[in-house]
């Protein structure tokens, strides 16, 4: 039964004053009795600090905390289970030495509504004593809260007494309901749902289309999304959102029992590494989830050897001391001395793993030149169909060479290079002479995208290496798209950072049967780059673009 908390500064005599507390129950059907109410208050003032006492359901005070005049930290309260209903049957009743109106209730600051709702406390009551009188304010949690809204109950009253309701029936009401909503959301709740976060400036005017692509990128992964927050501010530089919206942010991942908080950028190790310690959630960003989605669906022994180098890369800076145990020595026969922390071992380990993967993949390239030196000594033009990733490029592939490959509505669904061989129709001129047209190679690559992590450009330049050796390169997009010019110029940028901007190019407006088909639409599409309406699933187009084909190949 000892006093826990702020103790430093405080005399014997002091302690043993807030000691005297433990003494002191009230009835189970009282929120707080007016007699303990006065003590708490008498003694905060007497210490000139807060004074918090946890009480059981029962009434028996169970703990009681000092803290400083501005600030009361709860203590862990691991073994108080959460019982049915999922409340902690235990109340907590503070001291308010607020500056407020003398004769004015008692306040309950933000930071004691946060506990109430993180740690599922059956109430808090704030106290304070003006001129004789008792000032009480209470709250706790509503039984079916609405997702927008607080979800407290909180009643004050200037001069309280004592019998006004049964705190225990309210508790068991609060509790049941809790327990029927619980039980109606057991099998609607989505597995591992995520909340998104957007920062961006407020000179960006793209984010809105940054948002939407990752929560693209999320559905392609498997990640339910439960919500979107966007801020529009300069990013703080170690929580992004700031210290107070995480909290926010925390609440509300409590609400929609989401589980994942999906940042839209890359983390920085140290950012990733505090929101993880502050928030105990889950915590990823838009290059995690590319990550996850490339390791997803990587098939081959290659593309799955590049994906986990890229992987290592990423999280290599992340492999930081998580908890006490990473720091015990490596011991034993053998390993006396300082030795190694298990932390070292682990990053010793990446880094040998990053080295043999990097000779692997070396070695795999090697002889992927080989085939294409083979290859080449067959006169037979190659055409390389590239494009933002989800533009329709696999099924275009398919519609012209009447390959099976993976096309999905997804982003990335194609990952490796895929080659098929088609003949075009032959023009006039070889049909007299009895010509049967021109053998071509068509090869499938890997979708672009915005913020590509540097890791996966790296590693993945070999399924790109096909380009080099490409005599004209199809450029699909996606033109139902609104964001279909920052889409093009996206991948206009990427081919002139791989120095492929000399090579010929045909722009595909895929998708044109989603086209809002107005004229005026169709004519600023072929303002930005002229090129050939056409709908692959549908098989629109492909003649119009076969003959195109024909036109600039020799």
């Amino acid at each position: 039964m000892k006093v826990e908390g702020e103790l430093r500064g405080l005399a014997p005599s002091q302690i043993r004053q807030a000691e005297k507390l433990f003494r002191r129950s009230i009835p189970a059907e009282e929120v707080v009795t007016v007699a303990l109410a006065r003590e708490i208050a008498q003694v905060a003032q007497s210490l000139g600090r807060r004074v918090g006492v946890l009480l059981s359901r029962a009434g028996k005070v169970e703990k009681v905390i000092l803290g400083t005049r501005e600030i009361l930290y709860l203590p862990d309260l691991g073994r108080y289970r959460l019982g049915k209903g999922r409340l902690r049957r235990l109340r907590l009743i503070f001291s308010d030495l607020s500056k407020g109106e003398e004769d004015g209730a008692a306040s309950i600051p933000s930071d004691i509504y946060t506990d109430l709702e993180k740690l599922r406390l059956d109430a808090v009551v704030g106290v304070r004593e003006n001129a004789g009188e008792v000032a009480v304010s209470y709250a706790y949690l509503q039984d079916v809260p609405g997702v927008d809204e607080d979800p407290f109950v909180t009643e004050e009253h200037l001069r309280f007494q004592e019998g006004r309701f049964s705190f225990l029936e309210v508790m068991q009401t609060v509790e049941y309901e809790l327990d029927r909503a619980q039980a109606r959301s057991r099998g609607e709740k989505q597995k591992n749902g995520a909340v998104i976060i957007g920062v961006y400036p407020k000179q960006e005017s793209r984010w809105e289309e940054s948002v939407l692509e990752l929560q693209e990128l999320a559905r392609t992964a498997g990640l339910p999304i439960l919500d979107t927050v966007v801020q529009r501010r300069t990013p703080d530089p170690k929580t992004l959102v700031g210290r107070g919206k995480l909290e926010e942010l925390v609440l509300r991942c409590l609400r929609l029992e989401a589980e994942v908080l999906l940042f839209d950028g890359e983390l920085k190790p140290f950012q990733w590494r505090i929101i993880t310690n502050m928030t105990e959630l889950k915590v990823l960003d838009r290059s995690m989830v590319i990550l996850d989605i490339f390791a997803q669906r990587a098939k081959s022994s290659d593309g799955r050897l590049q994906v986990e180098l890229a992987q290592l890369k990423y999280n290599l800076p992340r492999l930081v001391e998580k908890d006490v145990g990473l720091s015990r020595l490596v011991g034993g026969i053998g390993g006396r001395g300082p030795g190694e922390t298990k932390l070292e071992i682990s990053r010793r380990r990446a880094r040998d793993r990053i080295r043999d993967l990097e000779k692997r993949i070396e070695k795999l390239r090697n002889q992927r030149e080989l085939r294409r030196k083979r290859r080449k000594s067959v006169p037979v033009p190659l055409i390389a169909i590239i494009g933002y990733t989800n533009a329709g490029k696999s099924t275009l592939f398919n519609a012209l060479t009447a390959s099976t490959e993976l096309a999905e509505d997804k982003l990335f669904a194609t990952l490796e290079p895929s080659q098929g061989r088609c003949v075009l129709p032959p023009t006039e001129a070889e049909s007299l002479a009895g010509g049967y047209g021109t053998p071509v190679v068509f090869t499938d690559t890997v979708g672009f995208i915005r913020d590509l992590p540097d890791e996966l450009r790296n590693a993945f330049r070999a399924t790109l290496e096909e380009l080099y050796e490409a005599d004209l390169l199809l450029h699909v997009v996606d033109s139902s798209s609104p964001y279909a010019e920052e889409q093009l110029h996206a991948v206009e940028r990427v081919l002139e950072e791989m120095e492929l901007r000399h090579l010929p190019r045909i722009v595909v407006w895929n998708k044109s049967d989603l086209l809002q088909a107005t004229p005026e639409r169709r004519d600023e599409l072929q303002e930005l780059a002229e090129g050939v309406f056409a709908s692959a699933m549908e098989r629109q187009g492909i003649v119009e673009l076969t003959e195109r084909l024909r036109a600039v190949l020799p």
